[in-house]
């Protein structure tokens, strides 16, 4: 078979975990409109609406998703916490029993992920997952990736001039003529 080279640019449809349509999807978004959390229907939504609240009240607009079991792919979280988010502003966690998908309008995606690896695999104890994602969100940067980049840019430009300053003294000592030393014998042609 035969591939086009357009087929392989084609951008790629958002695939929703299996089992969520339409109808689902507007169950969710009602859901999540009310309390900012949504669950299967029978589960106890309290623990999730406690760390919902204990985030906006520390200026993150978290709004949470579940959804049983695991979907095919883990980007179908991500997907649907897209979806979510379009209507929902702010951050939006999608979780399963051990995947976590992620949107925001506010925190970057880096950030995101690491947050996700923290909350992934708590064999669907979403309120753990969540309290988990929170915290990892709301602990300061270790290390400030500005400052670590404006020292490697000043260092290459410190560099590139000294190696500039270094060559350009090379070149002007090569112009200035030598001075030929040594015996009349030791000039003659060679043949």
């Amino acid at each position: 078979m035969t591939v086009s080279h357009t087929s392989v640019f084609t951008p790629m449809a958002a695939e929703l975990p299996p089992g969520i349509d339409d109808k689902a999807m507007d169950t969710i978004k009602k859901d999540v409109a009310d309390n900012h959390v949504a669950t299967p229907k029978g589960k106890d939504q309290q623990a999730l609406e406690a760390v919902v609240a204990n985030a906006r009240s520390h200026g993150i607009e978290l709004s949470v998703v579940v959804i049983p079991g695991n979907p095919g792919h883990d980007s179908n979280l991500r997907d649907l916490a897209t979806a979510v988010g379009k209507t929902e502003h702010g951050t939006v966690v999608v979780l399963s029993d051990d995947w976590v998908g992620t949107y925001s309008d506010s925190i970057s995606r880096v950030k995101l992920e690491r947050a996700e690896d923290v909350s992934k695999s708590q064999q669907a104890h979403s309120a753990q997952a969540a309290q988990l994602f929170v915290d990892q969100l709301e602990r300061p940067e270790t290390v400030s990736w500005t400052a670590i980049t404006s020292v490697l840019l000043i260092g290459t430009a410190i560099v590139v001039g000294g190696l500039y300053w270094i060559k350009s003294r090379r070149a002007s000592a090569e112009s200035v003529p030598a001075g030929v030393s040594g015996r009349d014998d030791d000039r003659a042609p060679t043949r």
